[in-house]
């Protein structure tokens, strides 16, 4: 499934947290969104971690699940490429 993860955060130390366990699953394509191409145990992974770094009375984490054809329909105006689904990762 591909998915668009938006957040914003005023914390600077769990935005940058957030980041990095955004980094782990998908592709940063502007400063506060990700793209991300994850199966099912991968999308519940990435959502336990970020439900623990999130306060949920101050930060805003969107996820938009697309459908899966949805990332070959995408339009990219200016720069930037579109996020792949790899078949190798390293971790």
């Amino acid at each position: 499934m591909f998915y668009l993860v938006s957040y914003d955060i005023p914390d600077d130390r769990r935005r940058t947290k957030l980041a990095k366990v955004l980094k782990d699953f998908g592709d940063r394509v502007h400063y506060s969104v990700f793209e991300c191409l994850l199966d099912n145990l991968h999308f519940d992974r990435l959502l336990a971690r970020i439900e623990d770094l999130v306060d949920e009375e101050n930060d805003s984490v969107r996820i938009y699940p697309l459908c899966a054809n949805c990332d070959k329909a995408v339009k990219i105006i200016g720069t930037g490429e579109q996020s792949e689904d790899k078949d190798v990762y390293i971790v």
